[in-house]
């Protein structure tokens, strides 16, 4: 088996949240933390037997590096990390080795096939698919933004999708990445879906998916950090959010005023040791939890305003 090598250089003051992020795609942390280098080499243990590359790097930059192996979706793991990085307003350089950057985003390929949660099946357009009696088919090409499908926190959140979206719902999904989850929700029955993204290259991924999938006419989609550039004359049935438990936690205060009463609000991309931290904050900006789930030490809550 192959392996490669993803690497996230960042700034020291950041190394704990760039630690948090990166043990979701694997807890075997390579971490490169040259000041820490510095207190340990004032005992001596290390006597003279030291690179120089060492001695002479910058104090200020640390880096955290991860292996997956050959066969794992790359391009998913990398449009994941760069969405968390961009949510958490981490400047964050990503690289990796073993593989050309070049061929990445075509490699995986290879690798995503038909995913089938609860009735939805998603499938990358460029397989072929027949579907069986009551199926839901998504189609997708991710490109550069995230969302295949593959994930455990996408999956999670689509069988929540599954289970409450009702026809005529109005649905605002934050931090859409590659447009799936509105996609799914206009295909369950929602009237109408508003997608948006602070990347402006996931929103263009997205609208090409919206319209591969035929929802142009409920799905519209558009650049905005988290609620800043959604609609204010709109109120939603339901409220979907895939991204990070501090993001979740920055929008709490204001999510409620774009929801319906008895409204929904959604939430995946929480680790499971998080999630009663998170469940409790939004208990006080007047949520309840109705359902959670779980797979792989990821977790998704259904909360209704009440």
């Amino acid at each position: 088996m192959s392996w490669i090598k993803i690497k996230a250089s960042c700034d020291r003051t950041s190394l704990d949240d760039v630690c948090a992020i990166m043990t979701m795609i694997d807890s075997g942390l390579e971490i490169e933390d040259y000041e820490e280098f510095d207190a340990l080499s004032k005992s001596h243990i290390y006597g003279e037997l030291v690179d120089e590359s060492i001695l002479s790097a910058d104090r200020s930059r640390a880096s955290v590096s991860v292996y997956i192996s050959s066969d794992k979706p790359l391009g998913e793991y990398l449009s994941f990390l760069n969405e968390r990085f961009r949510a958490l307003g981490i400047n964050v350089n990503i690289t990796t080795e073993g593989v050309c950057e070049e061929d990445w985003a075509k490699s995986w390929m290879q690798y995503y096939h038909p995913v089938k949660v609860e009735k939805v099946v998603i499938v990358p357009v460029w397989e072929e698919y027949k579907p069986e009696p009551g199926e839901v088919i998504v189609f997708m090409d991710p490109g550069m933004a995230f969302g295949t499908g593959m994930h455990e926190t996408t999956q999670l959140m689509i069988k929540l999708l599954s289970s409450y979206v009702k026809p005529g719902d109005f649905v605002l999904d934050i931090g859409c990445g590659s447009g799936i989850l509105s996609i799914c929700a206009a295909k369950l029955g929602a009237a109408r879906c508003f997608a948006c993204d602070l990347d402006s290259v996931a929103v263009k991924v997205a609208k090409k998916n919206i319209h591969e999938n035929g929802v142009d006419d409920i799905v519209s989609c558009g650049v905005s950090d988290l609620l800043s550039a959604v609609p204010k004359d709109e109120t939603y049935s339901i409220v979907c959010a895939n991204i990070v438990a501090d993001i979740i936690l920055r929008m709490a205060p204001d999510v409620s005023r774009y929801m319906r009463d008895g409204g929904l609000l959604l939430i995946s991309g929480i680790l499971e040791e998080k999630a009663k931290d998170v469940t409790d904050v939004l208990r006080s900006h007047g949520f309840e939890p109705v359902c959670l789930i779980n797979e792989n030490g990821w977790c998704a809550v259904a909360l209704a305003k009440v």
